[in-house]
C-alpha cells in the first residue's frame, strides 16, 4: 500500500485526524472530482443533457459496485443509502402472521424499528438470537431456533459499535441449508473488507457509500439474488421501476433496478462509483489488514490510559473501536472538544442498539474507526488528547 500517495489523494488529512470512518469516512480526491464534474457539467448543459453525455460511464457503476462484490450488475441497485437498501428488500417480502423472522443482539435500530412495524402491521414474530460467550452471534443457537415458521434470518455483520465482526458466511451456511431468505445490513463491511455475497450466501446485502467504501453521503445500494428477482415486488414503485406497458398494466424490470426510483443524484451515483473503483485499485484485502492493525494498536494504547475502558467484543474484531471514559458521562460534549483540537471521533448512543447496549449495560460510548489512510502518529495524537483531557 503507498501510503504516501493515498494521503495525497486525501485532501482532508490536511486539515485533521479523522478517526470516524465508521460515520462518514474522508472522500479521496477522485471522488470529490467525479460528483463535482457532473455538477459542473450539469450546470453548463443540464442535468438531462449531462445524463445523456455521460450515460455509458454512469451505467459502469453497477458493474463496478457487482465487481466489489462478486455480483452480477443486474443484482445491484444503486439507493440513497443502506437503510433505504435495507427496507426497500425487507418490505417487498410477502410475510404471514405467524411468520418468525430471526435477528441478532447487535441489529441496528433502523433495521429493528421496521421489523417492530411488520410485527404490529402484519403480524410477524420477532425472536432474537442470543449471543455466544464472544459476544458474536450464537451459530449453533440460531440452527436450533429454525422451525417450519421461520422465513428470514436477518442480521448485521458490523454493528455500529463495539468493533463486533458477526459470521455472516457462517450464518448464510445455515440459510442455505434450510432454504431460508437471508437479509445481511453490510453498511459498516463494505469498504473496510472483501465482500463476496456468493461467499457469504446472502439473498440480499444492503450498504452505504459514506462509511468506510469512502463514498460521498446520500448514496448506497442493494444486492437481490437474481434469482429471488420474480418473486419480489417492491413495496413502491414507480414507472422507471415497473414500466407501464398498457392502460390497465404495468411490467416490472428483470433486474434488481425495480427498486430504485426514476429520479436519483447523477452527480452523486459518479462519487459512487468512483469510490468502488479506488477501493478496488488499493485492495481490500490490504485495507482491511491496515485497518484492523491501526485498530488494534488504537484499543492497545486507550487501554493503558487510567479511567479508559474499551467495550469491544468479538472473537474477531474490525476498524471501530468503542470505548468510555471515566468522568466523561457526556461523550458528545467531549467528542466537540476533541474536534475543536482537530480530532474527530464520534459517539454512540444504547439506542442504536438497544438489545446489546441493555444486555451489556453499555453507557453512551466513544467511537473511533481508524482507517487505512491513517498513521500511527494520528493514533498518538489521539491518545495524548484523551489522556489530557483527565
Amino acid at each position: 500500500m503507498d501510503l504516501e500517495t493515498i494521503r495525497n489523494d486525501t485532501p482532508g488529512v490536511d486539515h485533521v485526524v479523522h478517526l470516524a470512518a465508521c460515520g462518514a469516512a474522508l472522500m479521496p480526491r477522485q471522488v470529490v472530482s467525479a460528483v463535482a464534474d457532473h455538477l459542473a457539467l450539469e450546470a453548463e448543459i443540464g442535468g438531462y443533457e449531462a445524463h445523456a453525455s455521460r450515460e455509458e460511464e454512469l451505467d459502469g457503476v453497477y458493474d463496478a459496485i457487482a465487481a466489489m462484490v462478486n455480483a452480477r450488475r443486474t443484482e445491484i441497485a444503486i439507493l440513497q443509502s443502506a437503510s433505504a437498501a435495507w427496507c426497500s428488500a425487507f418490505y417487498s417480502l410477502p410475510f404471514r402472521p405467524g411468520d418468525r423472522v430471526l435477528t441478532c443482539e447487535a441489529e441496528y435500530a433502523a433495521n429493528y424499528v421496521a421489523l417492530l412495524q411488520r410485527a404490529r402491521r402484519d403480524g410477524i414474530r420477532i425472536d432474537v438470537v442470543p449471543s455466544d460467550a464472544s459476544g458474536q452471534i450464537d451459530t449453533a443457537a440460531l440452527e436450533e431456533m429454525i422451525d417450519d415458521r421461520v422465513v428470514l434470518i436477518a442480521i448485521t455483520w458490523i454493528p455500529t459499535n463495539g468493533g463486533l465482526v458477526n459470521p455472516a458466511e457462517a450464518v448464510g451456511g445455515i440459510a442455505r441449508r434450510h432454504r431460508i431468505l437471508y437479509l445481511l445490513d453490510a453498511c459498516q463491511a463494505v469498504g473496510q473488507m472483501p465482500v463476496d455475497v456468493r461467499q457469504i450466501g446472502c439473498d440480499f446485502l444492503a450498504a452505504t457509500g459514506r462509511k468506510f467504501l469512502r463514498g460521498p453521503r446520500g448514496t448506497g445500494f442493494l444486492y437481490v439474488r437474481e434469482a429471488l428477482l420474480d418473486y419480489l415486488e417492491p413495496a413502491m414503485i414507480d414507472h422507471f421501476a415497473a414500466p407501464w406497458v398498457a392502460t390497465d398494466r404495468y411490467e416490472l424490470r428483470p433486474d434488481a433496478r425495480r427498486f430504485e426510483m426514476w429520479e436519483s443524484s447523477y452527480a452523486l451515483r459518479a462519487g459512487l462509483g468512483a469510490a468502488a473503483r479506488y477501493a478496488m485499485d488499493v485492495g481490500l484485502e490490504a485495507i482491511r489488514s491496515r485497518s484492523w492493525q491501526l485498530a488494534a494498536a488504537l484499543r492497545e494504547r486507550l487501554s493503558a490510559l487510567p479511567g479508559v475502558r474499551v467495550m469491544d467484543i468479538g472473537d474477531t474484531r474490525c476498524a471501530i473501536v468503542s470505548f468510555s471514559i471515566d468522568g466523561h458521562d457526556r461523550p458528545r460534549e467531549t467528542v466537540r472538544r476533541l474536534r475543536a483540537e482537530g480530532i474527530a471521533i464520534g459517539a454512540t448512543d444504547p439506542p442504536t442498539t438497544r438489545l446489546d447496549a441493555e444486555r451489556r449495560n453499555l453507557p453512551v460510548m466513544f467511537r473511533a474507526a481508524p482507517h487505512y489512510y491513517n498513521t500511527e502518529a494520528e493514533l498518538d495524537r489521539l491518545t495524548d488528547a484523551i489522556a489530557a483531557l483527565r
